[in-house]
């Protein structure tokens, strides 16, 4: 009898263990987690240490033109956009910038990178258009974030040229994070963001590759308005001083130009090479040799209006034209040719350098041209996208006027106009609440002595070395 409940059992138990022992051998594979490509990640994030360095080269750039006594001034004004914005941004600016949300502003779900994490897809599943479910599908998602801030860092540091030796540091700190928050973050997300109003994804498909009307243009108009309202400096315009060292303007925009690879070929946001038609496409190499081209022929540009014109090129022209160069090529460096690319640098040192030249006709103090260089070259540079863009450089893009698409210059018009009005409109709103409040200058007394000694309480040179006046 036990001996039949033992085999019984053991019969049972075999009958019994087959399955387990079958599934045991044939488990389901555990799912695919999709991973960041090595190769875009790394060279994401060293875009965007590239594009930071163009921070400080802005200050040196700009501390270069102004009077020795305000050189710290005028390069903290840079440097604190590194402070401001790069906490501003973890907390709310990318959100509003890049979340889902309205055609004209993101929302607040990725408050204090609640939901921004290491993933490289599907973080935009469930918005409008369905098909675009991630902004960079090889590379994680903070890295695509903490690329994104180094634009948000720049872009009102450009405003500052505008408004040098005059405004007190309080007024301006206070100015840029709510810029930066009312004026930038809803531009970036109706050009670049999931569903903007204006963008590639979902919207009317104005072609801004890196920046041409988010950054350049947003930022010149802001800074003609803020030196409109502002006004003038008390030496504008019978006793303007030169610049006070010519070696850090060429540092500054030999800086501008190394980093400006990061900021428009790092925009292909992949070093991968792609296929348009028959033709191989690789959109970061096109976006970098457009970038050198451009500033190289800006540069180019520069020197000759002024060897013709004025008889002697100099190196503040040689800067300044690169650095046109730069900016008329930052929307369509993605998009265009090198050939394009020469025509994009000569034609917007052209403009620029006479846009300079007739400043004074509008008897505002935009001290270091902020708007001449960057609102007018910006402007140039989106509207020649809307001519010479090809998809054989790009077949994520749209093919230009000279590629039979007429209608694209329409929309890139429209974008223009669009950045102008938010930029000029909210500026202007900004900076008479801040007016109203905090004030936006300094005394006179502080503006004669020097924003150095008076803001900071350091000087940049001992008075061996500076100029020592007060006039």
């Amino acid at each position: 009898m036990l001996k039949k409940v033992v085999m019984i059992g053991a019969i049972t138990l075999l009958i019994l263990g087959v399955p387990l022992m079958g599934n045991a051998f044939a488990q389901t594979p555990a799912a695919t987690v999709p991973t960041a490509d090595t190769g875009d990640t790394a060279f994401m994030l060293i875009s965007a240490a590239l594009v930071l360095l163009m921070t400080p080269g802005l200050a040196f750039f700009y501390g270069g033109f102004v009077r020795s006594r305000n050189i710290l001034n005028t390069l903290m004004m840079s440097f604190v956009l590194m402070a401001i914005v790069g906490v501003t941004w973890i907390l709310w600016g990318y959100s509003l910038a890049f979340a889902p949300g309205l055609p004209f502003i993101g929302g607040l779900q990725w408050f204090g990178l609640n939901g921004v994490g290491l993933e490289i897809t599907n973080y935009l599943k469930g918005s409008n258009p369905a098909e675009v479910v991630s902004y960079a599908g090889t590379i994680p998602h903070q890295a695509f974030m903490i690329y994104q801030a180094m634009f948000a860092i720049i872009t009102p540091a450009l405003i500052s040229g505008a408004i040098v030796e005059r405004m007190s540091f309080r007024a301006y700190s206070l100015f840029v994070l709510l810029w930066s928050t009312f004026v930038y973050a809803p531009l970036a997300h109706m050009v670049w963001a999931k569903g903007g109003f204006l963008g590639l994804y979902g919207g009317l498909g104005a072609l801004d590759f890196a920046g041409g009307t988010v950054v350049h243009i947003s930022s010149g108009v802001s800074a003609l308005v803020a030196a409109s309202v502002l006004g003038a400096r008390n030496t504008h315009p019978d006793r303007l001083s030169p610049p006070h060292n010519v070696p850090f303007i060429l540092l500054g925009a030999g800086l501008l130009w190394f980093g400006w690879f990061g900021f428009n070929a790092g925009s292909a946001l992949s070093v991968a090479s792609g296929t348009s038609g028959d033709l191989v496409t690789n959109v970061a190499t096109s976006a970098f040799v457009a970038t050198n081209t451009a500033a190289a022929a800006g540069a180019l540009m520069f020197l000759i209006l002024e060897g013709v014109l004025r008889g002697k090129p100099t190196a503040v022209g040689a800067a300044t034209g690169a650095v046109a160069g730069l900016v008329g090529i930052t929307p369509a460096a993605g998009f265009v040719t090198p050939l394009s690319a020469i025509l994009i640098g000569f034609i917007t040192a052209f403009v620029c350098f006479y846009s300079i030249s007739y400043k004074h006709k509008l008897k505002i103090d935009d001290a270091l041209d902020s708007y001449f260089v960057h609102g007018v070259g910006g402007t140039v540079g989106a509207i020649l996208t809307g001519i010479l863009a090809t998809t054989e450089i790009n077949a994520g893009g749209k093919d230009g006027v000279l590629r039979g698409n007429f209608g694209e210059l329409g929309v890139q018009l429209a974008a223009i106009a669009v950045a102008y009005a938010i930029a000029g409109v909210g500026t202007w709103i900004i900076l008479k609440i801040i007016d109203a409040t905090v004030g936006l200058r300094v005394k006179e007394e502080a503006e004669l002595q020097g924003l150095d000694i008076n803001e900071h309480g350091e000087e940049g040179y001992n008075s061996e070395f500076g100029d020592g006046s007060i006039q």
